[in-house]
């Protein structure tokens, strides 16, 4: 198993040394906006302690970070109106992972909507408008 690099954009969010838009936080994890949204309201849950993904994650970490991704999701479905929600989670470089830091892409969806193509940086604006209503439904 490839070591933890605490390197990593998470890590860096979690020092406080790289800014992030907070959606929530408790004593294991942290909830925050991606900035490059592929819908409308896509945030992102990770541990506060080191863990490369699901692979190596212990028991524990699952445990807080999916209690955590369950109440966010359940407050971005009432805050968008959204008819479901999708989750995302990738594990290694063959798995689509790209920062290796054990995260839950969290997404608000309507019907009939697509997602919108990764990699395109939003408006931060929008995006700090979208973490106030989660917040607001937690």
């Amino acid at each position: 198993m490839t070591a933890y690099d605490d390197q990593n954009i998470f890590a860096k969010i979690l020092r406080g040394e790289i800014p992030n838009v907070t959606v929530y936080e408790d004593d294991d994890t942290l909830c925050f906006m991606d900035i490059m949204p592929r819908t409308d309201g896509h945030c992102l849950v990770i541990p506060k302690t080191p863990c490369r993904n699901v692979l190596d994650a212990s028991d524990a970490q699952l445990a807080s970070v999916m209690a955590t991704v369950k109440k966010v999701a359940n407050a971005a479905k009432v805050a968008f109106e959204a008819d479901g929600i999708t989750l995302q989670q990738f594990n290694e470089a063959a798995g689509g992972q790209e920062v290796f830091h054990l995260h839950f892409h969290i997404h608000p969806r309507h019907e009939g909507v697509l997602m919108r193509p990764p990699g395109k940086m939003g408006d931060m604006d929008a995006i700090k408008a979208h973490a106030d209503a989660i917040r607001a439904a937690l």
